[in-house]
């Protein structure tokens, strides 16, 4: 036999290859959970199946432990969610000696997300993560736009971002992703400078500048005032970006911003993403990556395509653009 189950019917399709490469990146299948929406990953043990993830990115990580902002942090307008926690953290070191271990027991690939608040934070914590087999690559954030100074600015200017990687690339030979902000005025210039300065990866996008007020109190629903945009509502921009990063800058991009369903992960695919990340959704459902896992594979015996990778850049638009 060929390996093919066959029916009355006739033969049928083999289970679909999900896995993806992103520069150095394998991944076992292309759902990721994203940035300060999974927590370390270990956390989520007993509400999700973590051997089932491609990949689980940390909340980010700065060199030393963080409080975040003061409440009120989470506000819920329509389509999505507005937050504002200020990339409280463990810190890097309390990671490293108390989750990290843990996590080497899973499959998913470990990315983590550092976040530093001077130009030379970057490069130490990358430094002090290269040893650790267990991290597969760093994630910079460089474009959160919930705290008031640090990474936000980084990634706003391209010279002083192309800088920033550069000195990241001269410490770590693990695969470097850039977070993109989606509030700058061209993130292929953003992205082109973080190629520029030797990333590997753009992950696209972070979440999008908003504000809500509660017209009984008159305040803010964020103590910060405004705060993060992510969710369904992002959507369409993500999908943009992720299309005009991939199709002008030429490195792997995976997708990010409100991804819940399966034809979510599709478009994000054709739109030019190797993979995506899903965020908002994990907090109404712990189980919702894993879910998307199993229902991307459905899918693909549907479509009769044989590799997740064949939907890459895939879109057919009716004129270039």
């Amino acid at each position: 036999m060929s390996g093919q189950e066959t029916s009355a019917a006739g033969p049928a399709q083999r289970a679909p290859d999900l896995s993806v490469r992103l520069a150095g990146l394998a991944l076992p299948n292309p759902i990721l959970t994203a940035s300060g929406t999974f927590g370390y990953g270990l956390e989520f043990g007993h509400l999700a199946a973590l051997d089932r993830l491609g990949g689980i990115v940390t909340k980010g990580l700065s060199l030393e432990p963080l409080k975040g902002n003061p409440p009120p942090r989470i506000g819920e307008p329509r389509g999505g969610m507005l937050n504002s926690i200020g990339l409280q953290n463990i810190g890097i070191e309390k990671f490293l000696a108390e989750v990290l271990p843990g996590l080497g027991r899973f499959p998913a690939q470990v990315v983590v997300n550092l976040f530093g608040y001077e130009f030379d934070d970057y490069a130490r914590l990358a430094e002090r993560v290269d040893a650790f087999a267990g991290v597969a690559a760093v994630e910079l954030n460089v474009s959160c736009p919930n705290v008031t100074k640090g990474g936000i600015e980084f990634g706003h200017d391209p010279v002083l971002l192309e800088r920033l990687v550069r000195s990241v690339r001269n410490v770590t030979g693990k695969p470097i992703a850039v977070k993109l902000s989606p509030n700058v005025t061209s993130p292929v210039a953003i992205g082109e400078a973080a190629k520029a300065g030797g990333a590997d990866i753009l992950s696209a996008i972070n979440t999008v500048l908003g504000m809500a007020i509660d017209p009984w109190t008159r305040r803010p629903r964020l103590h910060t005032t405004r705060g993060g945009l992510s969710g369904p509502a992002i959507k369409p921009i993500a999908v943009r970006i992720v299309y005009d990063v991939a199709k002008k800058v030429g490195l792997p991009v995976i997708g990010i911003g409100g991804v819940e369903t399966v034809d979510d992960v599709i478009e994000f695919l054709l739109a030019g993403a190797s993979a995506v990340q899903v965020g908002t959704a994990l907090f109404r459902n712990p189980r919702a990556a894993e879910q998307l896992v199993d229902g991307l594979a459905a899918r693909l015996v549907e479509m009769k395509v044989d590799r997740v990778s064949e939907l890459v850049g895939g879109v057919r638009p009716w004129r270039e653009t």
